[in-house]
Order: structure tokens, then C-alpha cells, then sequence
């Protein structure tokens, strides 16, 4: 006999979403979040996606309903925590180590962040997942490689400057195309860690070679 939870349109819809193969739901994810970086989000419509992937709208409205809701998923799949794994025994070269990484992708998030635009501020979800997927993964590991810091003794723990580096590194990266109009890159990451960041947290400036002379 079969029982009313198999039947149910909740089991129905597992079963129409089963369809998708992950690697085609991830071309579905890259190709929207490829679209808003390029058009913007208002701009970006199920049609178009339908259209960029070779499927049917039937196919995307079946799969995830609305388009916020399939931008939240795309969102969510995009999240690959940058600074876990960063742990070179100092704080200082971390924290360097983390620069470097955030440059190579500022502009990719920058891009993206900026297409997003208004819709992150009026649709819960989409600001959920952002902070999800780009935010609070890195927080988490800046956080983590902070406290190492402190327990290798590199930094006292009632440093009031530590309450504010996932904000200055974070804060930098949003910022500077706004500022400037120029992405956050590597050597610019560097310079602003070696100027604001390590002085406030009590760390020197890298040591420069000697001088042949």
C-alpha cells in the first residue's frame, strides 16, 4: 500500500527536481550569476536564462519557482570560502596571505555585488544567501586565523583592533570601486594591510633584504 507521504506534493516535487543532474544544475547557477554580473539583476529574466542554458522556462519555474529563488541558489552554490586553509604559523603572514586571495576574486565579487544592487535590500532571501554564500564564511575564517594569532601569543586577546579586521578587509573590497572606481587587487590589499592593518594589531611591516651595497 502505498502511504499519503509518498504521494504527497512535496515527495511529487523531490521527484521533479531528482531530473537534474548536479553538474546541470550548476551550469544553470554559473550562467545566472554570469548574466547579472554582466547585465545587472533587474535585467535578467527567466527567459534569458532559459535561453543561455537550452532549456525550457517550464524546466526553471518546475526547478525553483521564481527567479530570486533560483538567484539565491546560484548564490549559495558560488560559496568557496577563500581564506579557510590560510595557516602559515604567523599572523602577519596570513593576514598577507589573505590579500593576496582576496585580490585575485575582488573583482568577480565586486562585480557581482554591484548587479545585485537594490534587489539584495528588498528580498529577504537573496540577502540571506549573499550573506550566506560571501559573507560569513570569510568572517568565520578570518575570525579563526585571528585567534590563532592570539593563542601563538602574537597578539594580545584585549586588542581592540581585532574586533574590526573582517570589517577593514571586507570593508575595503566593497568600498574601493565605490571610492575609486577601482577593483581592490592584490597590491592594493597588500599596501592596505601593511598600512592599517598589521600597525593596528601591534605587527611590524615586513623586514626588507639588505641592500647589496
Amino acid at each position: 500500500m502505498t502511504s499519503q507521504v509518498a504521494d504527497g506534493p512535496g515527495t511529487a516535487a523531490v521527484s521533479r527536481r531528482s531530473r537534474l543532474t548536479p553538474e546541470r544544475e550548476q551550469e544553470f547557477y554559473d550562467a545566472v550569476l554570469e548574466r547579472i554580473r554582466t547585465c545587472g539583476y533587474d535585467a535578467v529574466t527567466m527567459e534569458g536564462i532559459a535561453a543561455a542554458t537550452r532549456c525550457s522556462k517550464s524546466t526553471l519555474y518546475r526547478q525553483w519557482g521564481t527567479k530570486p529563488r533560483l538567484v539565491a541558489a546560484a548564490l549559495r552554490s558560488s560559496s568557496r570560502p577563500r581564506f579557510t586553509g590560510i595557516d602559515t604559523g604567523s599572523l602577519a603572514e596570513d593576514l598577507r596571505q589573505v590579500a593576496r586571495v582576496a585580490g585575485e576574486w575582488s573583482k568577480e565579487e565586486a562585480r557581482l555585488l554591484q548587479a545585485l544592487g537594490h534587489a539584495v535590500t528588498t528580498d529577504t532571501e537573496l540577502r540571506r544567501a549573499l550573506r550566506e554564500a560571501l559573507v560569513e564564511p570569510e568572517v568565520a575564517a578570518l575570525r579563526r586565523i585571528l585567534r590563532r594569532g592570539v593563542e601563538r601569543g602574537e597578539v594580545d586577546a584585549g586588542n581592540p583592533a581585532l574586533e574590526f579586521v573582517p570589517a577593514q578587509v571586507l570593508g575595503v573590497l566593497r568600498g574601493r570601486p565605490v571610492l575609486e572606481e577601482e577593483y581592490a587587487d592584490p597590491d592594493y590589499l597588500f599596501r592596505f594591510m601593511e598600512a592599517a592593518v598589521l600597525p593596528a594589531l601591534g605587527l611590524g611591516p615586513r623586514p626588507r633584504p639588505p641592500s647589496a651595497g
